[in-house]
């Protein structure tokens, strides 16, 4: 028997108040939206220059899974959700119709 995995109810949220799907560099501009935080803050906190912070949100820079996995740790939220994001963009700028799905797994 197969299963689907459906989106979390977060997920279909944030997707429905940004009225697109929803990419790693729009999660990180909500975050720090949330947190009511400047662009030289948030990027002092994930240890980047404004510019590229600035570069990131606006989808002139991708973000790869490693450096996903970090803004994930020093945030304090969920890796595998940046990974699975950080993949899906790398994917979609591709035109590979493709979607990423993450089993976190121990080792």
């Amino acid at each position: 028997m197969t299963t689907r995995r459906t989106k979390s109810s977060t997920m279909k949220f944030l997707e429905k108040a940004a009225g697109r799907a929803l990419t790693l560099a729009g999660l990180l501009e909500s975050i720090r939206q949330g947190e009511e935080m400047s662009q030289i803050d948030f990027a002092k906190k994930l240890h980047i220059s404004p510019s590229h912070l600035c570069d990131i949100e606006k989808g002139r820079k991708v973000i790869g899974p490693e450096r996903a996995a970090k803004f994930a740790r020093l945030l304090n939220r969920s890796e595998e959700q940046f990974v699975r994001l950080s993949l899906q963009e790398l994917l979609d700028g591709a035109g590979l119709k493709m979607k990423v799905n993450i089993d976190a797994k121990t080792f």
